[in-house]
Order: structure tokens, then C-alpha cells, then sequence
């Protein structure tokens, strides 16, 4: 099918979608969607992240929201045929929003819908010909200039001024989101714990490199140059966001600890009682937004004997490099990303790292992901084709959680065949390797449990040449100077390294407001899928994240640089709408099935 007549059947059927929903007909407009279809929605309609599913949800959605808020002036921009699917870009727009989408046919059929708020139709963002001058001339020239009234209105912060939005941890989502909500208007101010913003980043060990390459882990707004390495090293990151904050002149308190939150009685907002360099604060924001990243409070566990060792102990997350341990014995709890991170960095700083793995491990070369994976959406080829990591990333968006399995499972295949040796090389060790419960791989993994895998960066080698000692089985104990497994086997010990990973994120409510406030919240992440650590029913979307919560006004904000960048557009119209005073009515809250 050539070009033109893949868009000239998607443009009659943005049509026919269109007229049907003028009318007011959703009988009519269901038919044009197939057995399987799912129509994926970020804000446009629902003012929530919400899929659905089948003609029957699909329906029981358009009838559960204002019809304001239906898509018309639906314009079908472009269409691709593929394997006999016809992949089509629409704009449209409704009461509050101008929205952008991307729909798949089948059989004349629509298969999958996504609908996305780009922007609100009353505030649109001031970029391009509504960007703000900068300066008066004339007889109306004030004499401050921009410093003079930046100074005051950054003094003016938590004295005479509340944020509308706080935003609780300063990392490269809270800095993404305040600078989305910085653009669009809402007062917003972030506090982080560390010297500088950047820090979490420069704190880490001292190898750390991003796992992720460079066209996946942009920032909103300004893009990392073209000479910028595929894979950024952590100090680098760290001076990337420490200028991204000043250029994008957010309002950002370093040395700012938040020590207990609550619900303001005499109003719908919150009470924040922070420490900034020292000094009390009590801040009064509407919205609180914790943006700890996709993690919550460290897992450490509790192994007997643990009082008595006498080597050091660490979380990875406090892990301070390998340098101090040159020559020693050191057990690494985990035998995942963290985990083999430390391990190669206390090989290459002559240390005798050993890795305790648990349970099975999902590997994939860094090259693989890149070449199979993400090559399509997120790389310079992809940038030649016309697919910048905006456009890359509505299309990673418009395949529904409940299908991406069938979109990955084949491409996990073909790795697994031209990776064989690489596989066989570990397996020769014992490492006990695995694909995901249902052999999707890496993504489904990481939106399921946010755990389990590594991007290999080189210490799998280490792994497979004995560099990095492999042991397996459960702990038992700790002695003096040893890790002692289940099995009896002794590891001698210098240090330990817990790489055990983190909590629920509603855990940080759980210390900063209350216990009960995280139980009525619940779990973040995973969607219901069933599989491990990823307990049903089966909800469709990321659980809490970027979307309105069971608690008022309390957000979750997170992910890797690729979503926090993304969905940080979704929540920052979010919160715009309310700080505006428009009316966005919440379908379908999601349901809190378990507490973490």
C-alpha cells in the first residue's frame, strides 16, 4: 500500500471517528474500533494516565466523561502501512486542551489509540511568537533590571510567597517537572538534601556511567548537544543538571531537608516543615509532589550477625567507591544493574568483589538494547528518518502495556539467538539468567517490578573470567568476618554491599506524612500484570505514577530520564489546570490494591 493510500483510509477514518463523536453517537463510534482495540488516553480526556480496553471500555470511558472533552477537529497529518497496519499522526482538540495522538488500523479497524494534552487551549506555554520580551524601552523602561527582580522574587520564597507546587527531591525529575511547570506559569519550588543540584548524580561511585545512551535521556526543553557522549558519565550529568537549573531559572533550595508533611485542616493543601542550612521552615504549598525517582526507601536487610561483622557495611545507594577497598574481600549482596556496577568497580580499583545472586538475572549487552531495542526510536539513524526523541517517545507511548509483551518477546528472541555465546559464556559460571516471566525482556521487567535485570556494560565478562566470584543461594548470617549462605558456604569479608534495591515509593510518604496516607496511596509501579513482584488485578497503567492519587493533591513523579521527561508534560498540565482553577474531573481514579 503506498503512502497515499494508507493516509487517505486513516484520514476516512479520523473522519468517520470525528462525526460520529459530533453527533454525540458512541454506539457509532465504537464500531469503528475492533475486537481487540485500546484507546490509551494522557491527560486529554480523563485528566488521568488511564487505557482502555475493548469496545465495551472504550464506550463506558467517552460515556464517563464530560463530552467537552471528546476529540474533534481531528486531522489526520500523516500514515505509514506496515505488515498490513496502518500507523497514523492526528491532531485534535476539545473544550481544555490541543491534543496530538497516533492510532493504528487493521482491517479498517482501529487496533490502538493514543490521545495526548500538549497543551491547554487558554494558557498555551510562551515559546515561539509568545515568548516575553525581556526588556521595556522607552519612557516605560523600569529601572530594575532581570537580576534585580529574579533576587527578589527568589527572597520572596516561603516568607511572603508560597509555591504553589513543592516538589520534594532535586534530582533530574523534580528539576524536569519544575521546569515544565516553570514554563507554564505554576510556582513551583524544589528542595533536595544535597550541596548542589547534580549531587545525587557526583555522590555516586566513582565509575558510574548512564546506562542508558543519549538520544533516550534528553531533558525537557534543551537537548544535550550533538557532541555529547552516548553514555554520560555521572560527574558530567551531575554539571548538566546543575546548569539546566540556573538556565531554566528554576527556584530550587539546596542543603533543604523536608522533615514531616500533612494536610492543611483549613484548606486543601499541605503542611511542609523543612530544614533549610539549617534553619526551620514551614512551607504552605497546594500540591506536594514527591520526586525521589522510581524508588523508594532502600531495602537493607536485617541478616543475623549483622552487629558483629567487622568490616564496613553500605546500601549500594551510600556505596562509596572501590578505591578504599583495594585488596580486600568484599561480598556484594545482588546481582543486578547496581551490583554489577560495584563489582566491576572494585575490580578495576584491585579489590576481590563477590557477587551473592539470589534469584535469576535478565542480561542484555548495552549494544543489543541499543541495535534492537531502542535503535528504531532513539539514535541517530532514527534521527535521520525523521524521529527525534519527542516523536520517539509518543510512539513508544501509543503501544498499550497489555500488548507490549507481543511487541518485545521477539525482539528478546532474536537477541538471545545472535547473543548465544555471550549467554553461554555465563551460563558456564552458573549464572542463572532469565527473560522475564513470559520472555519479554528488559522493559517488561523494569515497568513491572523496577528490579531484576543488568544492562551489561562489560562486568558480565568479569562474571564469566572468574574476575568477579559468583556465588548463589540465600543469606543465613553474617559472622565476624564473614558472609555465611544458606548452604553453609563461607564468603570472606571485608565489607559487605548490600545491592538488595529499594521499596515502593510510598514509602517516602510513609516517613515524610504517615503510614496511613501511604497505605490509602498504595503501591507505585507495576501495572497488575501477575508476574513476579507485580501483583494482579490487572490495572493497565503504572500504579500512582504521574497521575492523581487516592490522596489529594499528593503526586508521584519518577522513572528514567526518558519518562520523567515525558510524563513530566502530562502531570506538569495537570497541576497548570488546577492552579488555574479549570475544571478537570478525574475518570476512573485507580484503585488501591496493595499498600507496598
Amino acid at each position: 500500500m503506498s503512502s497515499n493510500e494508507a493516509l487517505s483510509q486513516a484520514q476516512e477514518w479520523g473522519k468517520a471517528l470525528e462525526v460520529a463523536l459530533g453527533a454525540g453517537d458512541v454506539e457509532q463510534a465504537i464500531e469503528l474500533f475492533g475486537e481487540e482495540s485500546y484507546w490509551r488516553d494522557l491527560t486529554a480526556l480523563t485528566w488521568n494516565l488511564h487505557t482502555s480496553e475493548g469496545r465495551e471500555d472504550i464506550a463506558k470511558m467517552l460515556l464517563g466523561v464530560d463530552r467537552g472533552s471528546w476529540p474533534r477537529n481531528i486531522q489526520v497529518t500523516s500514515a505509514e502501512e506496515n505488515d498490513g497496519v496502518i500507523e497514523a499522526w492526528y491532531t485534535f482538540d476539545n473544550d481544555a486542551i490541543q491534543g496530538l495522538g497516533l492510532f493504528r488500523l487493521r482491517q479498517g479497524k482501529c487496533w490502538t489509540l493514543l490521545s495526548t494534552a500538549q497543551s491547554l487551549v487558554e494558557y498555551p506555554e510562551p515559546a515561539g511568537k509568545l515568548r516575553e520580551r525581556g526588556a521595556e524601552h522607552g519612557s516605560s523602561m523600569s529601572k530594575e533590571n532581570w537580576l534585580d527582580r529574579r533576587t527578589e522574587q527568589q527572597l520572596s520564597i516561603g516568607i511572603t510567597e508560597q509555591p504553589y507546587t513543592l516538589i520534594i527531591g532535586g534530582g533530574q525529575g523534580g528539576i524536569g517537572l519544575a521546569a515544565r511547570l516553570k514554563r507554564m506559569g505554576v510556582p513551583a519550588l524544589v528542595i533536595d538534601k544535597h550541596p548542589r543540584p547534580g549531587d545525587q548524580w557526583r555522590s555516586r561511585y566513582h565509575s558510574l556511567a548512564l546506562h542508558d545512551p543519549v538520544w533516550y535521556d534528553h531533558m525537557p526543553y534543551i537537548d544535550f548537544p550533538d557532541h555529547w557522549p552516548v553514555f554520560t558519565p555521572k560527574d558530567k550529568m551531575g554539571d548538566w543538571l546543575e546548569s539546566y537549573t540556573k538556565l531554566m531559572e528554576l527556584d530550587y533550595w539546596s542543603l533543604t531537608e523536608a522533615k514531616s508533611a500533612r494536610q492543611d485542616p483549613e484548606g486543601e493543601g499541605w503542611i511542609v516543615e523543612v530544614v533549610r542550612d539549617g534553619v526551620p521552615v514551614t512551607l504552605r504549598p497546594t500540591q506536594l509532589v514527591l520526586a525521589t525517582g522510581m524508588s523508594g526507601v532502600p531495602n537493607i536487610p536485617h541478616y543475623p550477625g549483622a552487629e558483629i561483622f567487622t568490616g564496613e557495611q553500605n546500601h549500594s545507594s551510600t556505596h562509596p567507591g572501590g578505591e578504599r577497598y583495594a585488596g580486600k574481600n568484599v561480598v556484594v549482596i545482588g546481582a543486578n544493574n547496581s551490583a554489577h556496577d560495584i563489582c566491576a568497580d572494585l575490580v578495576q580499583n584491585g579489590a576481590k568483589p563477590t557477587m551473592v545472586q539470589r534469584s535469576s538475572t535478565h542480561i542484555v549487552r548495552s549494544e543489543s538494547l541499543m541495535k534492537y531495542v531502542l535503535g528504531g526510536l532513539y539514535s541517530e539513524e532514527a534521527l535521520e528518518a525523521g524521529i527525534d526523541h519527542n516523536k520517539a517517545d509518543l510512539i513508544f507511548a501509543s503501544i498499550p502495556y497489555k500488548v507490549l509483551p507481543d511487541f518485545h518477546r521477539p525482539i528478546f528472541d532474536k537477541i538471545r539467538e545472535v547473543d548465544a555465546e555471550f549467554y553461554q559464556s555465563l551460563e558456564d559460571v552458573g549464572f542463572d539468567l532469565d527473560f522475564g516471566d513470559d520472555d519479554s525482556g528488559l522493559f517488561l521487567k523494569y515497568l513491572r517490578r523496577g528490579s531484576g535485570y543488568y544492562i551489561n556494560i562489560g562486568a558480565s565478562e568479569l562474571v564469566a573470567d572468574g574476575s568477579i566470584a559468583l556465588a548463589k543461594g540465600e543469606v543465613s548470617h553474617l559472622s565476624e568476618n564473614a558472609v555465611v549462605l544458606a548452604d553453609g558456604t563461607q564468603l570472606p569479608a571485608d565489607a559487605v554491599v548490600y545491592a538488595t534495591g529499594y521499596g515502593s515509593m510510598n514509602g517516602w510518604a510513609a516517613k515524610l506524612i504517615s503510614q496511613d496516607v501511604a497505605d490509602e496511596v498504595g503501591k507505585c509501579w507495576g501495572f497488575g500484570s501477575g508476574t513476579t513482584k507485580d501483583p494482579g488485578p490487572w490495572q493497565g497503567e503504572l500504579r500512582n505514577m504521574w497521575k492523581p492519587t487516592k490522596v489529594k493533591n499528593l503526586w508521584f513523579h519518577g522513572g528514567n530520564l526518558h519518562q520523567s521527561r515525558h510524563y513530566s508534560k502530562y502531570l506538569g498540565l495537570q497541576l497548570k489546570a488546577r492552579y488555574e482553577g479549570l475544571a478537570t474531573p478525574v475518570y476512573a481514579l485507580a484503585e488501591t490494591f496493595h499498600q507496598s
